[in-house]
């Protein structure tokens, strides 16, 4: 029997993976076709994964939100297929573009299946926590899958994935048995997709308060449930690993620091002291939790429960000063039409920053914003300094790890990036 079902309710979604209905397939036999305006073909032909409503003659038909319909020059050429959604900006997002490949269940399994085995060289003894599935740069756009330990998280950001989670699930749990998968579709992307925001079990058990996970043999007590995004960050796994290295015997600022990714791998690494300030009180607890797991001396910490921005300015007008100071705030610039705004932020958080370092001290200073490019992150830097009455050099640029790889079509998808600055 095959089971016609459109997900795009809590409830609706909750009573599928609680049946377990095992001949389900998603159906997307009557397949629309979306006219591409003339001259907007150049992205598609170049194989970027978006396709923004304004490029867009008209749509042949009337596809709900999250069907697959087939994307058509102005001559009537086939072009690629994608997931449809007349609420959203992005009002395609392509899958494939060879017009021979049919969509279906397989389709959608060996792309998850290629993503998971493409991560398999990650996960050993020292790390076992990931990202499994990267949305657009592992070709299913809207799904993040992030593991911890025997558990796993996932973010549904896009009606089309929201619509064969079922097949993704069961795949996810073929491939991988994890004790429970839980679902964290709390982002506000959602709402411009049309979708609520969830926060459940998909499949096998609640995930404990803490599930303990192993990165760079640091170990941390993740709170999945409650955690920020899916958890944690395990974007920033190699940049700890490198700042740590030039932290020992040395004075540690550690800026939104969550759950103390920074702070405990500078303090494995012989840290004489690491100050942690975060605004979050559950953040803060669990980083008090994670030394305690790692038996790390309590002592050298201290941390400080406030306003990043605020608490430098304390410090300084306290005299406060420190050999390193580490800055990995938010997201300040989501799109592009906030990046003079963010620009501003970044550029006065980083002058606060340099007046707290030591002569020739180190700032290490992130951006995770896919619109802030590198080269507009260092111009940010070298504002800062000037107004800041510094001279910094450049000494290292982080960027993601493999995990978090980056699509050729696709140059969003390097959201992360940073700078290790020495300031006189």
């Amino acid at each position: 029997m095959i089971y016609r079902i459109l997900l795009v309710g809590k409830s609706v979604r909750s009573l599928i993976y609680s049946c377990g209905l095992p001949d389900f397939r998603p159906i997307f036999a009557a397949m629309f076709d979306v006219i591409l305006k003339k001259g907007k073909e150049k992205a598609v032909l170049h194989r970027h994964p978006w396709l923004f409503s304004g490029a867009i003659e008209r749509v042949k038909g009337k596809p709900a939100n999250g069907d697959i319909v087939r994307l058509l020059n102005d001559k009537g050429d086939f072009m690629a297929y994608g997931f449809y959604n007349a609420q959203s900006r992005v009002a395609l997002r392509l899958l494939e573009w060879d017009e021979s490949v049919e969509i279906n269940d397989s389709w959608f399994r060996k792309r998850v299946a290629t993503a998971v085995n493409s991560r398999g060289n990650i996960l050993n003894k020292a790390n076992n926590t990931c990202r499994l599935i990267f949305s657009e740069v592992d070709y299913l756009p809207g799904l993040i899958v992030d593991k911890y330990a025997d558990y796993l998280a996932v973010q549904v950001l896009s009606s089309g994935i929201e619509r064969v989670m079922p097949v993704i699930i069961d795949e996810l749990q073929k491939l991988l048995k994890p004790d429970g998968i839980f679902d964290k579709s709390d982002a506000s992307s959602r709402a411009h997709e049309g979708l609520e925001t969830l926060n459940q079990v998909l499949a096998g058990k609640h995930p404990p308060e803490l599930v303990k996970v192993i990165e760079n043999g640091v170990t941390y007590g993740i709170n999945i449930a409650e955690g920020q995004k899916s958890g944690f960050y395990c974007d920033q796994r190699d940049n700890r690993s490198i700042v740590a290295n030039h932290s020992k015997d040395k004075k540690v600022l550690d800026c939104f620091c969550y759950t103390g990714g920074f702070t405990l791998n500078a303090l494995k690494n012989g840290a004489a002291s690491v100050t942690s300030v975060d605004s979050s009180a559950l953040a803060i607890e669990t980083l008090k939790q994670n030394i305690g797991l790692n038996k790390l001396d309590a002592s050298k910490v201290t941390t400080v429960q406030s306003d990043v921005n605020k608490q430098l300015r304390a410090f300084r007008e306290e005299g406060e000063k420190f050999d390193v100071v580490i800055l990995d705030p938010p997201k300040y610039a989501p799109s592009r039409s906030a990046l003079d705004k963010a620009s501003r932020a970044y550029k006065d958080l980083n002058r606060l920053a340099m007046y707290l370092l030591e002569p020739g001290g180190l700032l290490a200073t992130f951006s995770c914003s896919g619109a802030m490019d590198i080269d507009t992150f260092k111009q940010v830097l070298a504002w800062a300094a000037l107004d800041a009455g510094k001279e910094v050099q450049f000494i290292y640029q982080f960027c993601q790890p493999e995990d978090h790889p980056v699509r050729a079509s696709f140059p969003e998808g390097e959201y992360l990036k940073g700078l290790l600055c020495r300031v006189y």
